[in-house]
């Protein structure tokens, strides 16, 4: 018998990417550059901060930290 892992919720400090299937169906890929840089889905991302639902994402780059819903938001996992 196989149960489905339950899903960590994201918090502060989660290290997260992008998901792009998401964000690109969403309301906030219109009003934005048509192409967001690659290192936002490849990440990783550290969530700052979150409010209602919003996270704010500081990346490993010398650009500004940006707003991302929390559903446009994955885990970032590690290859090994």
């Amino acid at each position: 018998m196989t149960e489905s892992i339950p899903k960590k919720p994201l918090k502060k400090g989660s290290l997260v990417c992008v998901n792009k299937s998401i964000y690109d169906k969403s309301v906030e890929a219109l009003s934005s550059d048509e192409d967001l840089p690659s290192y936002v889905f490849e990440g990783p991302g550290e969530i700052l901060s979150i409010k209602e639902e919003y996270a704010q994402v500081r990346w490993r780059r010398p650009v500004p930290d940006v707003w991302f819903k929390l559903d446009q938001l994955k885990e970032y996992i590690v290859e090994v």
